[in-house]
């Protein structure tokens, strides 16, 4: 078999997408030091009294970080995905909970910057990236997580507005987001074909009843998000009727490698802490880090871990460059499984390392344990990523 020079670089492109170039690793290192002054000296604090990371969302609003995922044409920054990914990662090195928060507004202009009109972008997005206001996203219920089709709010349509009745549970950032993006049924014979998308302001009467009380991602809140006959206007639709499900699968393909790039930055927090712990831990006469069983767990923590960045930045450089082979779902739903079931599996070891120590609170191990069960859950839980990936191969 022979091969052009077109395909040997056609080939090469592929295999470099997802190496870091110069000015990612240069933002890289700055996010470390920003990451080391301004937000991990906070991480236990805001974890422990459950409280939303005012200090740390401040920091991250003068780092300018929230126009990353804002295109330029709207007052952002257009950071390509890997950029964002190394935001995401770094900043769940110290603390998960700022990180979510960090994603959440993306998560939720998401089908704003690819599905909604020019006026929509103009109004929301500018503000967006300059962290004056924050987003949602409202796909969950509580009998309707994976199973979108399932969901019981409704949007009924009244002159040049819709009426939207129903709950969603498990939102991020519930109660403090200023906008809701909002995924409720009108058509509700069509099932997954019904659904429709808007974009829903706070102030239009939505309710907050309740915050749930988690293991992990503690200064994250989460909560219910309820409607009772609140007007949106149709102005406000994203995208046509119908159109819903194919924006929140569209949305999720996109998003889910920066939660996979979030466990990542809680594996790598967890192996940091642990080989720091090593070092100076003495046991029979010498520092634990000279024995060989221990030595070998802290290797395989991170060879997990590097093989589970590899695959997050070759997903976000599948989107950056368009999804060229096709591939995406596949892609984006094996980075976020793999990442964090290795965050899972890390974070453990690290708990284990630690000994009695990582088992109590003076220690961050057991809050990096904790923060990474939820990256194996939301966004589409593992199970169900692996359903996307098996139907790719099967196809």
């Amino acid at each position: 078999m022979s091969w052009s020079p077109q395909a040997i670089a056609e080939a090469e492109r592929t295999s470099m997408s997802y190496t870091l170039n110069d000015e990612q690793r240069a933002f890289r290192d700055v996010m470390r030091g920003f990451v080391d002054e301004r937000i991990a000296p906070f991480a236990a604090e805001y974890d422990r009294d459950q409280v939303f990371p005012q200090k740390s969302f401040d920091a991250c609003v003068e780092m300018e970080l929230p126009s990353l995922g804002v295109p330029v044409a709207y007052g952002g920054a257009g950071a390509d995905m890997v950029t964002q990914a190394i935001m995401a990662e770094e900043i769940a090195r110290a603390c998960a909970s700022t990180s979510v928060t960090m994603l959440i507004s993306k998560l939720g202009m998401l089908p704003v910057i690819n599905f909604a009109s020019e006026e929509i972008k103009r109004e929301y997005l500018p503000r967006i990236a300059t962290g004056e206001i924050q987003a949602s996203y409202c796909l969950s219920e509580a009998d309707a997580g994976s199973d979108v089709a399932a969901m019981r709010t409704r949007a009924v349509r009244d002159g040049d507005d819709y009426i939207i009745n129903g709950s969603k549970y498990w939102i991020t950032n519930a109660g403090v987001s200023e906008t809701y993006t909002v995924f409720a049924s009108t058509d509700p014979d069509a099932k997954g074909h019904g659904i429709t998308c808007f974009l829903v302001e706070k102030g239009w009467g939505v309710e907050f009843p309740k915050h749930e009380d988690k293991m992990g991602l503690r200064a994250s809140p989460t909560g219910e998000v309820v409607f009772n006959d609140v007007r949106v206007p149709a102005s406000h639709r994203i995208g046509a009727e119908g159109d819903g499900f194919k924006i929140a699968m569209h949305t999720l393909d996109r998003s889910r490698p920066t939660i996979g790039a979030q466990a990542v930055g809680n594996a790598q927090g967890a192996i940091d802490y642990a080989a720091q712990y090593m070092t100076q831990r003495r046991a029979f006469g010498s520092p634990i880090s000279d024995l060989q069983g221990l030595r070998f767990m802290l290797a395989d923590m991170a060879i997990r871990t590097e093989a589970a960045r590899a695959l997050v930045y070759r997903a976000c450089a599948a989107i950056d460059d368009g999804d060229p082979d096709h591939n995406l779902s596949y892609l984006t739903a094996a980075a976020k499984s793999f990442a964090s079931d290795t965050a899972m599996s890390v974070t453990v070891d690290a708990v284990q390392l630690l000994g009695g120590y990582g088992f109590t609170k003076d220690f961050p191990v057991e809050r990096f344990m904790r923060d990474a069960k939820i990256t194996q859950i939301y966004e589409g839980t593992n199970q169900v990523q692996r359903v996307v990936v098996a139907k790719h191969l099967l196809k």
